[in-house]
């Protein structure tokens, strides 16, 4: 199974992403991820076993950290993996710090995570064919106040949430 760890937007980001999604997705020549799909991952843990499930939320049981502001303020695109995106110039201190547990916490119960410096983004087109260069755009905030764990389900294209933890 895939596993993820991530922000949900709220119902109006979530709205403003949607329409943002089918916009870059004409612009890059894309498909526009669905609606119920967008979110911002914290930490991806990939193509894990069964087992894997427990110490994955062991791992993060206690983390504590208020609610904070996301906002994604430009868009762009990542060549490699033909996607467009919505990210922060700035990331809140929030993100970065919850971010930032998470990740200490999860290498520390043995998951291999992605050693490149996290880049907050919410992906919002896929296979795209033209590159959309960084630009700024109007931000989409949104209050984040809880994390989840989520499992991907390969073939099917659906996300399920296994669990969720309050910030705050």
């Amino acid at each position: 199974m895939r596993l993820f760890f991530a922000l949900w937007p709220d119902e109006p980001a979530a709205a403003k992403l949607a329409e943002l999604s089918r916009e870059l997705a004409t612009l890059s020549g894309g498909r526009p991820v669905a609606a119920a799909k967008i979110h911002l991952t914290l930490a991806f843990l990939g193509d894990v076993e069964d087992s894997a499930l427990e110490p994955a939320r062991r791992a993060v049981e206690g983390s504590r950290h208020p609610p904070f502001e996301v906002a994604l303020d430009q868009v762009g695109s990542f060549k490699g993996a033909r996607v467009a995106w919505a990210g922060c110039a700035e990331p809140s201190r929030g993100l970065v710090d919850l971010q930032s547990e998470l990740d200490s916490r999860l290498r520390r119960a043995g998951f291999a995570l992605d050693e490149r410096p996290y880049t907050p983004h919410v992906t919002l087109a896929r296979k795209v064919t033209r590159a959309i260069g960084r630009t700024p755009t109007e931000p989409i905030r949104w209050q984040a106040r809880s994390f989840a764990l989520v499992r991907s389900e390969l073939g099917r294209g659906s996300y399920a949430t296994l669990e969720e933890w309050a910030l705050g």
